[in-house]
């Protein structure tokens, strides 16, 4: 008995690897629009804007195949709210960057 907790390295890893690469994507925005590449700075947010995307629909995946909830004590609540919040900052954040696109 007990929570079982998600495989950290299946899809918990590969949304860490989507989050880590929009970092490099907004980040090469950024330089380009310093460099004043707007070219390189539109393809840096859409691809920016695509990868929170795909990072915000996995974490709903691993929201539903979970085998706990939030009512699960200590864990899940600390899971959900930790995680919770940080998906409602991706799309704050993706929000802004389609508006700003």
């Amino acid at each position: 008995m007990g929570i079982e907790a998600i495989n950290p390295f299946e899809l918990p890893l590969l949304n860490t690897v989507i989050l880590l690469s929009s970092g490099v994507t907004v980040t090469y925005a950024h330089h380009s629009l310093i460099q004043g590449n707007r070219r390189g700075a539109l393809y840096g947010l859409i691809f920016t804007i695509i990868l929170a995307i795909i990072f915000t629909g996995f974490q709903g995946i691993e929201y539903s195949v979970s085998s706990f909830t939030i009512t699960d004590g200590a864990f899940g609540s600390c899971f959900y709210f930790g995680t919770g919040f940080h998906g409602l900052h991706v799309m704050i954040g993706t929000a802004f960057l389609a508006v700003g696109f």
